[in-house]
C-alpha cells in the first residue's frame, strides 16, 4: 500500500497577522488532508504537536514511505513583513522524485491559490525535513501567514488546501483520487 508521512508545522511561535499561529492552520490542513487519503487507500504517519522538528523526522524515517509531506505557512521576515504572497513548493536538488512531487503539488495548486504566477517550485538543500528525511520530500509553504489576505485565504481554504494536497499526493503515488466533497 502507497504510503506518506505527513508533517505539518511544529512552530507554535510562528503567528498569523490576524491571530492564531502556523502549527495550528497546518495541523488543520493536516487534518483535512487524513480522509481522503485514507478514502483513496492511502496509510500515512503523522508527527504531532509536542515533538521537535528532529523527532518528527526519526519518526519519519522509522517507517516506509514513499513521500515526506512537510505542511508550512510562510513569512516574508521583518523587512518584507506583509508585503510578499505566494506559495512555495521545495524539494531536495537531488531527489527527482521529490521535484517530481513538488511539481505536482505547485502544478495543482494553481487551481486554488488565487494568485497562480506565484505558485512555484524551489530546490533547497538546507531545510532539515528535505535534507535528512530518507522517503522523497517536499516542504510547502502554503501562503504567507505574515500578509493579511495570504492568512485569510489559508484560514478560509483548509478543506480546499487538504482535497487539493490529497489530490496531488494521489497522483504521485499513481493512486486513484476518491472525492469526498
Amino acid at each position: 500500500m502507497p504510503s506518506i508521512f505527513l508533517s505539518p508545522s511544529l512552530q507554535e511561535w510562528n503567528p498569523y497577522v490576524n491571530g492564531g499561529n502556523e502549527e495550528y492552520y497546518m495541523n488543520l490542513i493536516a487534518d483535512a488532508i487524513e480522509p481522503y487519503l485514507r478514502a483513496s487507500g492511502i496509510t500515512y504517519g503523522r508527527n504531532t504537536p509536542s515533538q521537535t522538528l528532529s523527532q518528527a523526522i526519526a519518526q519519519s524515517n522509522a517507517g516506509s514511505y514513499d513521500l515526506h509531506l512537510a505542511i508550512h505557512s510562510n513569512a516574508a521576515g521583518e523587512q518584507n513583513s506583509g508585503a510578499i504572497r505566494g506559495t512555495d513548493v521545495y524539494y531536495y536538488p537531488s531527489s527527482s522524485r521529490g521535484k517530481r512531487a513538488a511539481e505536482l503539488i505547485a502544478e495543482n495548486y494553481k487551481n486554488i491559490y488565487p494568485l497562480p504566477d506565484r505558485v512555484k517550485t524551489v530546490a533547497s538543500s538546507s531545510l532539515a525535513e528535505l535534507r535528512r528525511t530518507k522517503a522523497p520530500a517536499v516542504l510547502i509553504e502554503t501562503a504567507y501567514h505574515d500578509n493579511l489576505a495570504d492568512a485569510e485565504w489559508i484560514q478560509e481554504n483548509i478543506g480546499a488546501i487538504g482535497r487539493n494536497l490529497a489530490q496531488s499526493v494521489a497522483e504521485f503515488l499513481g493512486v486513484p483520487f476518491v472525492d469526498l466533497s
